[in-house]
């Protein structure tokens, strides 16, 4: 299909999203739906003491599970061009954040709800994970590790907000550090292109560049060209 096809694609599924609350709403009840089973689950961990170490253990592999995850996802998204789809003005709008990076400004919890309402996969993760520990009876330490990851996916949303809006000494240190995302290893996503798709701290980027390797394209060849004709809102970061 050729460009000029898809750009009206992208414009047309914008159109939409800026013109249909719906899609809007939809976004809040998401968010509404990942923060309640993130809380309802953090209250089931309470019965299932793990101990000091369990939960360094715990936190550590949710560390890494949740920005593997969350950069695959990333890589997806940036590489969807199925604007004419149900979920096409969803995925226009997610295009925006390469056309303006920066947020506006809010408060950092305001930043967890709204931007946990981009991630409509991470609700059924959540109630299945819910079910199964309900029914199977899961490990405490495995419980653990994927409550964690769970809601440190939507922290990632914080450390990439931090990453492009904030020059606090106290989040460059943390990025240095690799706890949260750095600018610097950030900044080559923008600059290069399809690499370091891992938004929470990074770390697990050598692995998905692996696996971005296998999309030659990229984005800056494929769907950056996209919304190269598009004038209108920019998106959830307004």
């Amino acid at each position: 299909m050729g460009l000029e096809e898809k750009q009206r694609q992208f414009n047309a599924a914008m159109e939409l999203y800026s013109t249909r609350s719906g899609y809007k709403r939809f976004g809040v009840l998401v968010s509404f739906a990942n923060v309640s089973l993130q809380a309802w689950l953090v209250w089931c961990t309470m019965s299932l003491p793990i101990g000091i170490a369990g939960e360094l253990t715990a936190l550590l592999v949710a560390w890494l599970l949740a920005d593997f995850v969350n950069g695959l996802v990333h890589l997806y998204m940036d590489h969807n061009d199925h604007y004419d789809s149900f979920c096409g003005p969803l995925i226009a709008n997610f295009h925006l954040h390469h056309k303006l990076p920066r947020y506006g400004q809010k408060s950092l919890p305001v930043v967890y709800f709204i931007e946990s309402g981009s991630k409509v996969w991470l609700v059924p993760c959540l109630a299945l994970l819910a079910v199964a520990a309900e029914f199977f009876g899961l490990h405490p330490v495995l419980f653990h590790t994927l409550v964690y990851a769970g809601i440190l996916s939507s922290v990632a949303e914080v450390s990439h907000y931090l990453c492009h809006n904030s020059i606090s000494p106290a989040v460059v240190f943390l990025g240095n550090c690799r706890i949260l995302l750095s600018k610097r290893h950030h900044a080559i996503h923008h600059m290069q292109d399809n690499v370091n798709y891992a938004f929470l701290n990074g770390v697990t980027d050598p692995v998905i560049n692996l696996i971005a390797a296998r999309f030659p394209r990229g984005y800056k060849q494929n769907t950056d060209l996209h919304y190269a004709t598009y004038s209108g809102e920019t998106g959830s970061h307004q």
